[in-house]
C-alpha cells in the first residue's frame, strides 16, 4: 500500500463532482478490504463483519454507494447503470493502490462481480454474498421460481409507488422486509437510515436504472480467486442460480451454503468472517 495512503485514512473520495462516505478502520498497514453493502441498507451493515477483519490484521474501507452517500444522489435514473456503478468502486481501489478483497452483499455483489469483469487486475480474491454472477441468475429465470421471488425488482422500478408504500404505508412496506427475515433492529435502521434520512428514492433508483445497464458482458466469467455464500433460507435468491454459478468462474472457486437468510452480514457476521479468513 502507497505511504501516503498508509498515513491517513480514507473518510470520503471524490468522482465526477459527486462525495462517496467510507469507514476506514483497521491497521493502516493491514491488506485492503472493500465492502459493497446491498438495498436496503447502508455501510453500517458491515460494522460487525469489519472489526473482525481488522481485528485480524486486515484494513477495511465500507463505502456508502451512490444514492447512500448524500454527497452521491443524483436525481436521473440513467446515473444509476452498472457502469457508473461500476467506475465509484474503481475509483476508491485507486486511490487505495493495491489490489483489494471486494466483498459484495446484494446490490453490492451485483456491483462486485461487475468490477471482477472489468477490472480483475485489482481484485486479489472476490467474495460474493446472496447474489450469484448475473448470467446464473437470469438462466435460473428459466427453469426454477427465480422470476416469481424476484418480483420486487419490477415493483421497485415504478415511479412513486415504492416510496408510498415505505413512507405512506410503513406497516405493509416494513412487513415485506420482515418477511424477507429482517430482525426488528434491521427494521429499525431501515426506518432511520433510508426513510429518515432521505436515501429512499435514491436508493430505488437502482432498481429504476436497470433498463440504461448494457448486458453485452452478461455471461463473461469472472477470472479472479472467487468464494460465493447464500443462505439457505434466502427469500429472494433461489437454489437454481446458485446452482450455476460456477460456469461463470474461470479461476479458483468456492462454495458455502449457509444455515441463514438473505442478511448474512448483519445476522451471521461471525460466521462470514471466519469463511472469508478461511479462504483467503
Amino acid at each position: 500500500m502507497n505511504l501516503a495512503i498508509q498515513k491517513q485514512r480514507i473518510e470520503s473520495f471524490q468522482r465526477e463532482g459527486f462525495s462517496f462516505d467510507v469507514i476506514d478502520s483497521g491497521p493502516l498497514d493491514g491488506q485492503p478490504f472493500v465492502l459493497l453493502h446491498g438495498f436496503p441498507e447502508t455501510n453500517k451493515s458491515w460494522q460487525e463483519t469489519a472489526e473482525i477483519l481488522n481485528q485480524n490484521g486486515y484494513r477495511t474501507f465500507a463505502v456508502n454507494q451512490r444514492g447512500y452517500s448524500l454527497g452521491a444522489q443524483p436525481q436521473n435514473r440513467r446515473d444509476y447503470r452498472s457502469s457508473a456503478l461500476v467506475e465509484d468502486v474503481n475509483a476508491l481501489i485507486d486511490m487505495i493502490q493495491q489490489q483489494v478483497y471486494l466483498v459484495g452483499h446484494d446490490w453490492g455483489a451485483v456491483v462486485a462481480w461487475d468490477v471482477a469483469q472489468r477490472y480483475p487486475e485489482k481484485i486479489k480474491h472476490l467474495i460474493t454474498i446472496s447474489v450469484p454472477h448475473k448470467a446464473a441468475f437470469m438462466r435460473s429465470m428459466l427453469s426454477s421460481n427465480q422470476l416469481l421471488k424476484s418480483y420486487y425488482i419490477g415493483l421497485f422500478q415504478l415511479p412513486k409507488i415504492p416510496e408510498l408504500l415505505f413512507e405512506k404505508l410503513p406497516k405493509l412496506g416494513l412487513g415485506l422486509l420482515k418477511d424477507s427475515g429482517m430482525t426488528a433492529k434491521q427494521l429499525e435502521d431501515f426506518q432511520q437510515d433510508i426513510v429518515v434520512e432521505k436515501r429512499l428514492s435514491s436508493a430505488l433508483n437502482w432498481y429504476r436504472g436497470l433498463p440504461f445497464s448494457s448486458n453485452k458482458n452478461l455471461t463473461q466469467p469472472v477470472c479472479v480467486p472467487t468464494l460465493f455464500i447464500w443462505g439457505k433460507h434466502d427469500s429472494a435468491i433461489g437454489s437454481k442460480s446458485v446452482a450455476l454459478n460456477h460456469h461463470y468462474v474461470k479461476a479458483a472457486y468456492k462454495e458455502i451454503v449457509m444455515d441463514a437468510t438473505h442478511w448474512i452480514p448483519v445476522q451471521n457476521a461471525k460466521q462470514l468472517s471466519q469463511h472469508i479468513l478461511e479462504t483467503i
